[in-house]
């Protein structure tokens, strides 16, 4: 069983930055990809950004491109989401997904392809 434990949310003012964390409770080897979904209010849960666990390899949704980042700490089982130029629009609650086996770019875009989930942490951007 994966246990996946999402930290770092808060309030932050339109512009500013956020880092978030999910650590997983597996080895590292057990989870191909590593992923951050966001849902805000009344909207479908949508796709952040990934990463392989092994080969560091990354993708951004392109409403996120080259304001976020991804990046994964495999000595501490940690993935984190860093968030620059923060905007009201990225205000949703963030969960951490990972999946076990190898994924098209367009699977890795579906939160159906994920079958690990963490419990979400609030982001609030305010203007």
């Amino acid at each position: 069983q994966v246990q996946l434990v999402e930290s770092g949310g808060g309030l932050v003012q339109a512009g500013g930055s956020l880092r978030l964390s999910c650590a997983a409770s597996a080895h590292t080897f057990s989870m191909y990809y590593m992923a951050w979904f966001r849902q805000a209010p009344g909207k479908e849960r949508e796709f952040v950004a990934a990463i392989t666990w092994s080969g560091g390899w990354t993708y951004y949704a392109d409403s996120v491109k080259g304001r976020f980042t991804i990046s994964r700490d495999n000595a501490k089982n940690t993935v984190y989401l860093q968030m620059n130029s923060l905007e009201p629009e990225d205000t949703a609650v963030y969960y951490c997904a990972a999946r076990t086996t190898i994924a098209t770019i367009h699977e890795l875009q579906l939160r159906t392809e994920y079958g690990y989930w963490g419990q979400g942490t609030q982001v609030t951007v305010s203007s």
